[in-house]
């Protein structure tokens, strides 16, 4: 079974922006990997809207290219925005991520804006990052993301909430294909390419841990076929939104680089 662990294309170009030097080549192919060449929207000041101009990502790396550095990724759904700056919060949700930057000259925010087309067999990506500027968004990151070893802890306990979920869901029995792949699931790393060579291990750990449960719930809630009625589906739900949130605090905390 070919699977991969993927990670939100926020959370790899957080990862990369850390290191110091960036190497250009590799951060452009960890980050757009199969993608079409990703381009880069500047947005007005005055109203928020985009230029229309695009440029390519290394103009991304151009903006955040002053040191000292800061950066995180926020990784917002529909009620729970996290750390998203207000400005583009309704954007940020749509994308379900977005990249956070501080360098001495600017803060900013760069929204991931993906155009699917190609089929299920031969999917492609349309990636135009919309970048702009906001204020200092540090705080509300040390607010609401945590520290690495929460996370670890969190994850922990969200992979028994998932076992317990999967368990009340009878997977084995009304979709033994599914899981199956949730069993390979424990033996897929993130490909290494794709991360920095200087990545400490627990936010390895961390993050491999993170997107295994992400793409466990992503499985999960494909079919509802297991519920017998609307109380049981809601349960379901429910718990399954208490793992993703646990794996994306998780993922976000394994991406924030502050410098103080």
């Amino acid at each position: 079974m070919d699977l991969t662990l993927e990670l939100p294309r926020s959370v790899l170009l957080a990862l990369w922006l850390a290191e110091d030097p960036v190497d250009r080549a590799l951060v452009v192919d960890a980050v757009q990997s199969d993608d079409e060449p990703h381009t880069v929207r500047q947005r007005s000041s005055s109203d928020g809207s985009p230029d229309e101009t695009d440029e390519p990502l290394s103009a991304l790396l151009d903006a955040c290219d002053a040191t000292p550095r800061d950066v995180a990724a926020v990784l917002p759904v529909p009620g729970d925005p996290g750390a998203t700056p207000a400005s583009v919060s309704s954007a940020a949700t749509d994308a379900g991520e977005a990249l956070l930057v501080r360098t001495p000259q600017r803060c900013l925010v760069a929204v991931p804006v993906v155009e699917r087309f190609g089929s299920a067999l031969e999917p492609g990506h349309l990636v135009t990052w919309e970048v702009g500027d906001v204020p200092d968004w540090r705080p509300a990151v040390h607010a609401q993301t945590g520290s690495l070893q929460d996370a670890e802890r969190e994850l922990r306990q969200g992979l028994l909430q998932a076992t317990e979920a999967l368990v009340r869901l009878d997977v084995a029995r009304w979709r033994p294909d599914l899981a199956g792949t949730v069993a390979a699931l424990r033996d897929v790393e993130v490909p290494a390419w794709r991360l920095p060579a200087g990545l400490d291990g627990r936010r390895a750990r961390v993050l491999t841990s993170a997107a295994r449960l992400r793409a466990i719930v992503a499985l999960a809630t494909q079919d509802d076929g297991a519920a017998v009625n609307l109380w049981q589906a809601d349960q379901r739900s429910t718990a399954l939104r208490e793992v993703d949130r646990i794996a994306r605090r998780a993922m976000a905390a394994a991406a924030s680089r502050l410098t103080g």
